[in-house]
């Protein structure tokens, strides 16, 4: 596993020199990405991260606006309170993702892996979530006026109180689908 880990970041170093390192924005550089995993508050507003490895970042109140994210692996990442509006995470995997109070409007999330991630009270207003995969997800109080849930799979996912795409509120009991 070590030898996993050592390899993904040799991937992303060398990934990092040809996109991060060629933005115009200083701050995503490769060593404020790798800083220990603990991003609190940085900003990497429209950094590109594709395929990054960042599992058990702490990335809380970071702002991640308009980041391409595409493939990236958030596995355990608490992003609590960080602006990832309108960020692409196509087929990003953010298993057990800590997204608390996140704001994820008009995000690309079409193809994300969520599996038990926890988005309560998160903004999904407007977001693409077609093909994602939701299940045991936690979206209580979460919003997602105008979302995109083609195909998305929302087995057992927890939607008490959220606000659907149709405005309604979801009742307590609502698990899978909004009652």
């Amino acid at each position: 596993m070590k030898i996993f880990k050592i390899y993904s970041l040799i991937i992303f170093f060398f990934l990092s020199l040809s996109s991060v390192f060629n933005t115009a924005h200083a701050r995503c550089n490769f060593i404020d990405v790798l800083d220990g995993g603990v991003l609190n508050g940085k900003d990497l507003t429209g950094c590109d991260l594709q395929y990054a490895i960042l599992e058990g970042a702490v990335l809380e109140g970071a702002n991640l606006a308009g980041a391409d994210l595409r493939g990236a692996s958030l596995e355990g990442a608490n992003l609590r309170d960080a602006n990832l509006e309108g960020a692409n995470l196509a087929g990003a995997y953010l298993g057990n993702a800590i997204l608390i109070d996140a704001d994820l409007t008009g995000a690309n999330l079409e193809g994300a892996d969520l599996y038990r991630a926890d988005l309560y009270r998160a903004n999904l207003e407007g977001a693409d979530l077609r093909r994602a995969f939701l299940f045991r997800a936690d979206l209580e109080g979460a919003d997602l006026r105008g979302a995109d849930l083609k195909g998305a799979d929302l087995y057992r996912a927890i939607l008490r109180g959220a606000t659907w795409v149709d405005g309604r509120t979801c009742a307590k009991k609502s698990r899978g689908e909004c009652l």
